[in-house]
Formats: C-alpha cells, sequence, structure tokens
C-alpha cells in the first residue's frame, strides 16, 4: 500500500485567537479507500506558548472525480484535557473541480 506524508502551517491571519501553526498528517491508499490521520498543533497568539492538538482521523473511499467517507475529530488543551469540538464523526463528500 502506497503511503504519503502531509504537512502544512497556517499564517497568522489564519484564525485571530488561536493558531494551529502546523500540521502533519499521513495517509495510506488502499485500491479505492484512503485512510488516514492529521495532527494540528495550536499555539496560543498572545503568549506564543503550546495550547493543544486537534487529531482528525479519516477514511474516504474514491469513485472517479468524487469521495465519500467519515472523519473522527478530537482536540485535547495544552494538559491534555478534552475540549470542545465538532461532532466527533461526521460525513466528508467532495468533489474534484475540472475545467471543461
Amino acid at each position: 500500500m502506497p503511503t504519503a506524508r502531509l504537512q502544512q502551517a497556517n499564517p497568522d491571519a489564519g484564525d485571530t485567537h488561536g493558531s494551529d501553526s502546523d500540521g502533519k498528517g499521513i495517509w495510506r491508499a488502499d485500491g479505492q479507500r484512503i485512510k488516514g490521520e492529521w495532527v494540528e498543533v495550536i499555539a496560543d497568539r498572545a503568549t506564543h506558548r503550546f495550547a493543544g492538538r486537534l487529531e482528525i482521523a479519516f477514511e474516504i473511499t474514491v469513485r472517479g472525480d468524487a469521495y465519500t467517507g467519515m472523519e473522527a475529530v478530537q482536540s485535547d488543551d495544552a494538559a491534555g484535557n478534552l475540549t470542545a469540538r465538532p461532532d466527533t464523526r461526521a460525513a466528508l463528500h467532495g468533489r474534484r473541480i475540472t475545467l471543461p
């Protein structure tokens, strides 16, 4: 199964309260299915200190130019306490953008 690594960084203007300043993840393709995990490090803009982390696990199925799947989200503060979060399971839907 091929595996790929993901990395992103957000600009300071991305979130005026906390900065999800760095994110790293990995995904693995298995036929038409893709499984992955993503972790974002959250920094406090005022103190520039670690404020917590956001973890996203996902599984999608690709069919042609579209995908469907599910994600699970968890967010913790700097002490490791679970924080407010979106629904822990959510549906994912997407379609490739193509030009005519």
